[in-house]
């Protein structure tokens, strides 16, 4: 396995109110800050073939392990992975970074938040792009339909506890098979990235963390449901100029999620790849970036 530390990019750790972050930096400092946010089940690693295209275009970027995942801080129970805490750790690692603003790019999970962070956050985002992951309001409207709630099964089967993990436990090579079998492009992720994934996932807590992420919102959309949130009041306009990246052949999101996305986001630009899996920047990773520089500048 290649040693991340002998690796170009620059690894360093973020001390935030209540979590330790580990990220990976490149770039120049005083460059316009982008962060990275991966998705499930991932690592910062997920924006390998971006990092340095975009640092080169003249970003300050960031790609942290979001809480829970590889080499950052894994804190127990299922509250520790609430959206609201999820947001707080990006704005937290703007300010380390001594900025008011930055560009927020999320792919799947990292796009949740990406997305939350919007409505919740307007005032710490310049641009907002997101991978393959739908807007609350749309996802809200998609599982009234029997196709999109069969897609998100494994969401639902994560909100066991105690089981998922000990089902994938016990199913060596699970992330393996899923990286070689569910992109469409075969050479998306090659072993050595493959390798790297399973270690990552593997470390104490991490694949419990990362499941824990969907008990937290399951948790909060039931209470919603029921009426026993905070609030049942609809998520505001996003007003940042957005680009939405989807590629056509997710297994688990379908395109409908995209349908009357600009009710919720006026200043948003949707660019279809259909080629292009759930791990969209992996299976098409120099449009993806192509279209990032292009938007980011």
């Amino acid at each position: 396995m290649n040693d991340p530390e002998h690796e170009p990019w620059t690894h360093e750790w973020a001390q935030l109110d209540s979590i330790v972050l580990h990220y990976v930096e490149a770039g120049d400092p005083d460059d316009p800050l982008v962060v990275l946010l991966h998705g499930f089940p991932e690592f910062w690693y997920a924006w390998r073939n971006q990092i340095d295209s975009l640092a080169a275009a003249g970003f300050h970027i960031v790609a942290p392990d979001l809480r829970g995942y590889n080499r950052s801080e894994k804190p127990s129970g299922v509250g520790s992975y609430r959206l609201d805490r999820l947001v707080d750790d990006v704005v937290e690692l703007v300010d380390h970074f001594g900025v008011e603003r930055a560009n927020i790019v999320g792919h799947d999970w990292g796009g949740v938040i990406a997305w939350e962070l919007g409505h919740r956050r307007p005032d710490r985002l310049d641009r907002l792009a997101v991978l393959n992951a739908p807007h609350p309001e749309a996802l809200e409207r998609e599982l009234r339909s029997p196709a999109q709630l069969a897609r998100s099964w494994y969401a639902l089967f994560f909100q066991l506890p105690q089981v998922p993990e000990a089902i994938l436990g016990r199913t060596d090579g699970w992330l393996g098979a899923l990286l070689r079998t569910d992109p469409s492009n075969p050479t998306a992720f090659d072993e050595s990235v493959i390798e790297r994934y399973e270690h990552a996932i593997s470390r104490p807590g991490a694949l419990t963390a990362a499941i824990d992420y969907y008990r937290a919102f399951g948790r909060s959309q039931l209470r919603r449901w029921v009426g026993l949130a905070e609030s049942n009041a609809r998520h505001p306009t996003i007003e940042a100029e957005t680009l939405v990246i989807w590629g056509e052949q997710d297994r688990a999101l379908g395109t409908e999620l995209l349908d009357g996305l600009d009710r919720w986001v006026p200043d948003v630009r949707i660019e279809r790849l259909p080629e292009a899996s759930h791990w969209v920047q992996n299976d098409a990773s120099e449009p993806v970036t192509d279209l990032l520089e292009e938007f980011l500048k």
